[in-house]
C-alpha cells in the first residue's frame, strides 16, 4: 500500500483492516469522513500524518490473509451484502433495543444526572428512529437490485432498470441518512465524555457506556464497508452495464 498525502482515508480504509484499526486508535472518522486526505484528518486532530500512515503500511504488509482481511474490492458484491447483513444488520437489530432498555433503566436509577442522560437518550432515540427504517430499504430495495445487477452482468444477461432510474439515487439517500447517523454518533461520544463514566455510575451505566462505544466501532465499520466500497463497486458496475447496452 502506496499512501500519499493527498490519500483519502476512506480509500486507504477501504484496504486494510489495519488502517481501520490505526484509524479508530487516532479518533479519525473513515466511514462519513471517509472523503478527506489522511494529512488534513490527522492535521484536524493535531498529529501527524506520515507515521500514522507509516505505521499502517508497515502492518499491512506484515499481515497474514484471513476471513477478517477478506478483499471485498475482489469478493462478489452479493458476498459484501451478505457480509453486511449477518455481521452488521443483525448486530444493530439485536444491539439497538438492547441499548435502549439499558439507557432507560440507567435514567431511571439516577434522576439527579438528568442532566446527562436525558440529552442522550433523545440522541441515542433519534439514531434509532435512523437506522430501523435505513435498514429496512437497503434490505428491501438497494441490496437486493445490486445483486440483481451483479448476476446480470455476471450471467451476460440485461439488467431491467431499477424503478429508482440509476441507483445514484437511493445510494445518494443511504449516504446521507449514514452522515446523520454518523453525527449522532460524534454527540453520543461528546455527551459521554468519550464513554466514560461518572465515579458514582451504577454496573448497567458503565456497561451502557461500554456497549455503546461498541456500537459506534461496529456502525463506523459497517458505513465504511457501504459508502467506501459497496456503493462505488455497484455505480461503476451500473456504468459500465450502460456503456455496453449503448454499444450494441
Amino acid at each position: 500500500m502506496n499512501i500519499q498525502p493527498t490519500s483519502t482515508v476512506g480509500e486507504i480504509a477501504a484496504q486494510s483492516l489495519q488502517a481501520v484499526r490505526a484509524f479508530e486508535k487516532a479518533g479519525i472518522d473513515y466511514c462519513c469522513g471517509g472523503r478527506k486526505s489522511i494529512q488534513q484528518a490527522c492535521s484536524e486532530k493535531g498529529i501527524p500524518w506520515e507515521p500514522l500512515a507509516a505505521a499502517i503500511q508497515a502492518e499491512t504488509a506484515a499481515d497474514t490473509a484471513n476471513d477478517a482481511t477478506r478483499d471485498w474490492h475482489r469478493e462478489p458484491m452479493s458476498a459484501l451484502i451478505r457480509h453486511i447483513l449477518s455481521t452488521h444488520h443483525e448486530y444493530l437489530k439485536s444491539e439497538l433495543p438492547r441499548l435502549s432498555g439499558e439507557l432507560g433503566r440507567v435514567q431511571k436509577a439516577h434522576p439527579k444526572h438528568a442532566s446527562i442522560i436525558a440529552p442522550l437518550m433523545e440522541v441515542y432515540t433519534a439514531l434509532f428512529a435512523e437506522l430501523d427504517p435505513h435498514m429496512a430499504k437497503e434490505e428491501r430495495v438497494l441490496f437486493p437490485h445490486i445483486e440483481r445487477m451483479e448476476a446480470a452482468a455476471d450471467s451476460g444477461q440485461p439488467f431491467a432498470r431499477p424503478p429508482f432510474a440509476t441507483f445514484r439515487n437511493p445510494i445518494g439517500m443511504m449516504e446521507s441518512e449514514h452522515e446523520t447517523a454518523g453525527q449522532c454518533l460524534a454527540e453520543i461520544r461528546r455527551l459521554t465524555a468519550d464513554f466514560t463514566p461518572p465515579p458514582d455510575a451504577c454496573a448497567t451505566w458503565r456497561a451502557l457506556y461500554a456497549g455503546l462505544a461498541e456500537l459506534e466501532k461496529d456502525l463506523h465499520r459497517h458505513i465504511h464497508l457501504e459508502n467506501n466500497i459497496l456503493f462505488p463497486r455497484a455505480l461503476v458496475l451500473e456504468t459500465r452495464m450502460a456503456e455496453e447496452l449503448a454499444a450494441r
